[in-house]
Formats: C-alpha cells, structure tokens, sequence
C-alpha cells in the first residue's frame, strides 16, 4: 500500500493530471505528470494508478497494480513533492516484471519531465 499523504485520491485530481499533464511513455506504461499549484504541498508526489480490463482478468489487473504500487513508493523520493503522477498501466504490462516496469517508470517519467523542461515554443503541437 501506498501511504495516504502518496496517493491521488479524488477523481478531480485524476482527470486534471490525465488531461492536464505532461504524458511519457515506455514499453508497459504512461506517465502522466503535472505540478501542483496548491500552497501546502505536504507528503510527496502523489501517486495514482490506472489499470484498465484490457491488461486482463482481475488477477491480473491486481497483480499489475501491485507491482506499479511498489515501483511507486521507489520512486517517490526521486521526484519533487509537488507533482501528481497518474500512472496507466498497458496491456504489456501484464507480463512484464516488478524490475521491468521499474525501468519503464523512470523512463517515461523522464521523457515527461524533458517535455516540461522544454521552452514552449519547442514543444510540438498534434
């Protein structure tokens, strides 16, 4: 389990960070970040995870939320508490290993924190 003060917790915050946010993604996985403006950032970044029926059965959906769980709280000290990450599992992620999914978080969550780095006028638009 994630500690309260890391988790992402009102759907408001999921849909703000999902559409809102800087996306990266990597073989298993999408990271969506975004800065919180409130003024008290307490705890961490916070943390929420998406795993949708297409990875698989319920086993399996709640394996994959563990593993993205504990890769979670690994990564919680390498970013700056002001962030929401929402992580989005996808159907590859299934088979993936724990260590796996691990180098596939701080990758996209380094692709996404490059996009943020990036002045706005070099940022390409679809």
């Amino acid at each position: 389990m994630l500690p309260r003060p890391l988790k992402l917790a009102s759907s408001s915050d999921f849909r703000r960070t999902m559409r809102k946010g800087t996306r990266g993604g990597s073989r298993t996985l999408v990271v969506h970040l975004r800065a919180r403006t409130d003024t008290a950032v307490r705890g961490g970044p916070r943390f929420g995870l998406v795993v949708s029926k297409q990875v698989g059965n319920a086993v399996t959906r709640h394996a994959v939320s563990r593993k993205l769980r504990a890769v979670a709280r690994t990564q919680a000290e390498a970013l700056p508490r002001e962030f929401d990450v929402v992580i989005r599992a996808l159907p590859v992620s299934a088979t993936a290993s724990s260590a796996e999914m691990a180098g596939d978080l701080e990758r996209a969550v380094r692709k996404a924190r490059a996009k943020i780095a990036k002045p706005p006028q070099e940022r390409t638009t679809r």
